[in-house]
């Protein structure tokens, strides 16, 4: 019995993974912090642009990546120009 190691996606399908993945990241980033040292007093820093907005659009900006990443198919293009020949 032979055993093949194959992966499932080409390596361009990996790289749009990879940029996914790191958008994700960045927009988890961008979200943490901004916690005030002294509970009783409110930090209004919690509401700035970057964690309401900016950062959960980065998140689903990621997660679409990823999805495209998925169903990305490199090799469709390189069998249609083959079968135009």
């Amino acid at each position: 019995m032979k055993h093949h190691s194959t992966l499932i996606f080409e390596e361009k399908n990996y790289i749009f993974m990879a940029i996914g993945l790191a958008v994700i990241t960045l927009g988890f980033l961008l979200m943490s912090g901004g916690g005030s040292d002294n509970p009783a007093v409110f930090d209004a820093s919690i509401f700035d642009f970057k964690r309401i907005h900016l950062a959960p659009a980065l998140v689903l900006l990621g997660f679409a990546i990823e999805i495209y990443a998925i169903l990305l198919n490199p090799t469709k293009k390189e069998t249609q120009k083959e079968e135009n020949k």
